[in-house]
């Protein structure tokens, strides 16, 4: 069940990507203004932005150079449809660089590269950075080693980098604009200022997202694609995802909804007592509980790789929701149709292309249970409400479903649960409650020293190694375990969370003492990128 994204909004900024590691910041950006977004492959057919038939397009950067054979570019026909059209085209760093080679200008590769931050300074009144502009500075962010050497037919350049580089063209005849610099990313200050300038000064664009819209607009879809005779099945984590999706699709389709909650064996500590207390006191949902432990440890013994996990699980869950299915067109006498998941757009941007999006230049971080994991043959269609949302719009609609706070403020949790935080056979040894003790102590710290709202996730990670340690007088040779906490907005990016080192001293002390079989504790410093925020 596909939105038409048309409908949310009387204007749609396409954001093509070229596999730059920024693309999705662009995509966030747009939003944060009111003003809705998605994102395609670079290289996907003129069809695919045809059919979506978008306002305005903004073209990313990427990591390769023009003048590579095979480097990512727009399709055949695509300058003659927006300039038919009178869509708004912004290049950005590679996408600039293409908008001038395409239009006849001429790109090479820089005397000096330039990468880092970098003040620019504005040259001519524009549209741009507005006509009071001239002689203005800003620090941006750079990331290119190729540079404009000549302007196409009617370009002008606005701005130049401190070392006479091009930093900024525009043809407003033509309504082409570039910029080399990357004014998405919080290191580029005046960045959000100069996209709010052009969408809404250049394009006249109409600032007309809203949660609550887009709320009704899901609603009126589901109760056009389900059935009066037609059931629906809901897969509960416990999440904030999938609580909010169920709310909202209970919301379409009322009694017609069953939702199941599957103890998978890969829960933290008292998950499944603490969940099912939530669902029924706060979210008033019916849930049937299924404990199938054993099914999903006996699939998992011996593997040891992280996407074979995700694949296993996505399986098992499938299998386990046709089984209710079955329970349930006994007792109604009509099988159920549909299945809703909490797939997020995160989750579609980092599990694979977009369906019909051609050939993606950017590479897949992992399958995602919910997109990639699932079999082909599954029998229940997928009803996913939240796809095109971020974590933060999904807490947005979760608050006007009226949500409790407190579980919309939940960290994530990955759908795999544990077994992609234990490192190895989740079923070798007692590694799984050795990880629910120590996250337990960690998360529970974290709540008593008020910081649990200040991060966007938390969690313990056991690792495959031992090492040795001495505790009570004597020599051990125990597990290892590490601590991870991140800050972030949407979960596409993320920086590691600073600890107090008394916070982290008493944290590490009470695992150690606490925890049976655990002699040393290690913190994650590192972002994302260049890591994944899961370890797995």
């Amino acid at each position: 069940m596909d939105m038409d994204p048309r409908k949310m909004t009387s204007n749609l900024v396409l954001i093509m990507d070229f596999g730059s590691q920024y693309t999705h910041l662009i995509t966030r950006r747009i939003r944060k203004l009111s003003v809705f977004s998605l994102c395609i492959s670079g290289t996907s057919p003129l069809k695919s932005i045809t059919d979506l038939n978008p306002s305005v397009i903004i073209l990313s950067g990427g990591p390769h150079s023009v003048h590579i054979n095979g480097a990512p570019s727009f399709p055949p026909g695509f300058i003659e449809y927006v300039e038919a059209n009178n869509i708004f085209v912004l290049g950005i760093c590679y996408g600039l660089q293409l908008i001038v080679q395409k239009l006849g200008g001429e790109v090479r590769v820089g005397e000096k590269q330039e990468y880092g931050r970098m003040e620019i300074t504005v040259e001519r009144a524009c549209g741009l950075f507005g006509s009071k502009a001239v002689g203005d500075k800003q620090s941006v962010w750079m990331s290119h080693g190729d540079e404009v050497a000549q302007l196409p037919d009617g370009f002008s350049v606005v701005a130049r980098s401190q070392q006479g580089s091009v930093a900024a063209i525009e043809n407003p005849l033509k309504r082409f604009y570039g910029l080399q610099y990357h004014p998405e990313v919080t290191h580029s200050p005046e960045g959000m200022e100069t996209l709010h300038r052009f969408l809404f000064n250049v394009c006249g664009i109409t600032a007309d997202w809203k949660m609550q819209d887009v709320m009704e607009e899901e609603i009126k879809v589901m109760k056009g694609v389900v059935g009066p005779e037609d059931h629906v099945i809901c897969a509960l984590s416990g999440g904030v995802d999938s609580a909010v999706a169920a709310t909202l699709v209970h919301k379409a389709v009322g009694d017609k909804l069953h939702c199941i909650f599957v103890d998978n064996g890969l829960l933290r500590y008292k998950e499944r007592e603490r969940v099912l207390d939530t669902f029924e006191r706060d979210l008033h949902l019916p849930v049937t509980c299924v404990d199938a432990a054993e099914q999903f440890l006996s699939k998992l013994k011996g593997v040891v790789d992280p996407e074979a996990k995700r694949k296993i699980i996505g399986r098992e869950f499938i299998c386990i929701f046709d089984d209710f299915a079955q329970d349930l067109e006994r007792k109604l006498g009509r099988k159920p149709v549909f299945l809703v998941q909490g797939t997020l757009y995160p989750d579609v941007i980092e599990s694979c292309p977009p369906p019909g999006s051609g050939k993606s230049h950017s590479h897949t971080i992992k399958s995602h249970h919910n997109v990639g994991g699932l079999p082909k043959d599954m029998k229940l269609k997928l009803i996913e409400p939240l796809k095109l949302l971020f974590k933060d719009e999904v807490r947005e609609m979760g608050s006007i479903l009226n949500v409790p706070a407190a579980f919309l403020k939940r960290h994530p949790f990955p759908g795999p649960g544990l077994a992609v935080r234990v490192l190895g056979d989740v079923t070798e040894g007692n590694a799984l409650e050795i990880l629910r003790q120590v996250d337990e102590i960690f998360i529970q710290s974290i709540k008593e020293a008020g910081l649990y709202d200040s991060i966007w996730q938390a969690f313990a990670v056991f690792l495959p190694i031992r090492s040795v340690g001495v505790q009570g007088d004597q020599r051990t040779h125990s597990h290892v375990v590490a601590l991870r906490a991140v800050t972030s907005q949407d979960g596409m990016t993320a920086d590691w969370y600073y600890f107090e080192h008394k916070f982290l001293d008493d944290v590490a002390r009470k695992i150690c003492n606490s925890v049976r079989g655990v002699n040393r504790v290690v913190q994650d410093i590192t972002a994302k990128p260049p890591s994944t925020i899961e370890w797995e």
